[in-house]
């Protein structure tokens, strides 16, 4: 977890934090409570990089060389007459 919240920051993460820091102050300030738990789910996507904020909005696990080599294989056809 530590490392998680400690590496692999990118400007879009950075962005999730602070909007979500930001949503949630004014939600407080305005005691508009629901638009603090709409902050707070931004604020950690960005604080524990996943959805979006990792990179990848399709899942969270995804590492670049993850995904198995896109290698062309040899085909062979056959002729048909």
């Amino acid at each position: 977890m530590k490392e998680r919240i400690l590496t692999g920051w990118t400007f879009q993460r950075a962005i999730y934090l602070l909007v979500g820091l930001f949503v949630i102050i004014q939600s407080s300030i305005n005691q508009q409570w629901f638009g603090t738990f709409i902050g707070f789910y931004f604020f950690s996507m960005g604080l524990l990089a996943f959805g979006c904020a990792s990179g990848s909005c399709y899942s969270g696990t995804y590492q670049k060389g993850d995904l198995r080599s896109n290698k062309s294989q040899e085909v062979e056809f056959e002729e048909v007459k």
